[in-house]
């Protein structure tokens, strides 16, 4: 494709995205590029990026158009992306030619607002903190709770680009087999930091057209989420249940932490995510994991009653702790969906804690960097259950200064990691 035709695409796709708000932008771009497969892989990486820099830059990209007249439109956002980002008007107009592939050339009144941006940068120190750190508004108080005087260097992180993380399945192969055999395939990835399992390489690239991939040696999984499947410290032999599976990322880790010996069972309310965790336990050779739609009215969980060693609760959140990955994660989030968040979460870890036998442990994790779905989150359920205690996470696998912590929390300032949060508990009684 052309450079007109790549940003032609890019304002395409930055109108699906648009067009339908509340869906995660990059299920909106897979269909979209599942319904243009003649757009190279190549292509799909440039056009990818340029969108997510739109989404990085989301707010304070329309706080430098906010002048024009009717709001920014996708053709402008994605044109201002390119100037802010060094380019000039003569190269902007060239790829708004009206020519075979690309955009329509620019109105007068799009030309003159884009003029005025020529030379800038995409922070400016006139920004409200909260536009040039790209969190909304409302957010701020819970931040600064979060993180005091480090708000800033945090949210600078989380505005960045993340790395592409991958655990390296243990049922298959060890770490540097992985990482050899990888590197075999144009893909040379380097030792994580804080998770033995872990293997790290920069940017977006091509992981699942891989051998390696397809032969489950390696599955995509940030470092963080590995640490999370860590603290649960399931051993062969146990019952285990992953509450909130999901498309079962953190079901594959625990089958080769119990190293496929004791049962698994991987719950969820959604059927296509359970069944999207076929595939993936098939590929990984995990074949210790059995599948439960949880629906309403479903006694299953009554019946288990206090019958698991281990009870993962990996709960739904505002994901803020990934926006790193999801950019556009920020710009949906409400007050009224925190809200019906920790109402949910609170009800979710009441069900499950009934499920964990005296002795076993109960983990809740979120992918969240608020207090109120963390921390606060655990005292409340507390208060609540008397019979759960703190425990310490233990074992030899987590980095030696969470071992001793009954809850920690990651970001990726300080870790480099996804924001994610765990704490550990024990039933003591019943």
């Amino acid at each position: 494709m052309t450079p007109a035709a790549r940003i032609s695409a890019a304002i395409d796709l930055l109108c699906a995205i648009e067009a339908a708000p509340r869906r995660p932008a990059d299920a909106t771009a897979n269909s979209f590029f599942r319904e243009r497969r003649y757009i190279g892989g190549g292509d799909r990486r440039v056009v990818s990026a340029r969108i997510w820099d739109v989404l990085r830059g989301w707010r304070r990209l329309h706080w430098h158009l906010r002048d024009i007249t009717g709001g920014p439109s996708p053709r402008t956002l994605c044109a201002a992306s390119l100037l802010l980002a060094g380019e000039n008007m003569d190269t902007i107009r060239s790829l708004f030619s009206g020519e075979r592939f690309a955009q329509s050339p620019l109105t007068s009144r799009e030309d003159v607002a884009l003029k005025t941006l020529e030379g800038k940068s995409l922070s400016d120190s006139a920004m409200p903190r909260a536009v040039r750190l790209e969190f909304p508004d409302w957010l701020e108080p819970h931040l600064e709770a979060t993180f005091g005087a480090d708000l800033e260097t945090e949210m600078l992180a989380l505005n960045g680009a993340a790395p592409l993380d991958l655990r390296v399945n243990l049922l298959k192969t060890d770490r540097e087999k992985a990482q050899d055999s990888l590197r075999k395939e144009g893909l040379n990835a380097v030792l994580s930091d804080l998770s033995p399992w872990g293997l790290r390489l920069d940017g977006r690239q091509p992981v699942t057209a891989s051998q390696s991939f397809r032969d489950g040696l390696v599955e995509i999984q940030d470092e963080g989420s590995q640490l999370v499947v860590a603290a649960v410290d399931a051993q062969p032999g146990q019952r285990v249940v992953d509450f909130c599976a999901g498309a079962g990322g953190k079901t594959l880790a625990l089958a080769m932490t119990m190293r496929n010996k004791g049962q698994i069972v991987a719950c969820d309310v959604s059927a296509q995510r359970l069944e999207g965790a076929v595939k993936r336990l098939r590929r990984a050779g995990a074949h210790n994991v059995e599948r439960h739609l949880l629906v309403s009215g479903d006694k299953w969980v009554k019946r288990r009653a206090e019958s698991f060693d281990r009870v993962l609760v990996d709960a739904p959140c505002s994901g803020t702790g990934t926006w790193r990955r999801n950019p556009d994660a920020r710009i949906r989030l409400t007050e009224q969906d925190l809200a019906e968040l920790r109402v949910k979460q609170a009800d979710i870890l009441d069900r499950a804690a009934s499920l964990v036998k005296p002795g076993g442990r109960l983990v809740y994790a979120t992918c969240s960097i608020l207090a109120e779905e963390n921390a606060q989150q655990i005292e409340a359920f507390q208060k609540r259950n008397s019979a759960f205690k703190s425990l310490p996470a233990g074992g030899d696998i987590l980095p030696e200064r969470l071992r001793t912590r009954d809850h920690f929390s990651l970001t990726p300032h300080r870790d480099g990691t996804d924001g994610f949060f765990a704490a550990i508990m024990e039933r003591v009684a019943s």
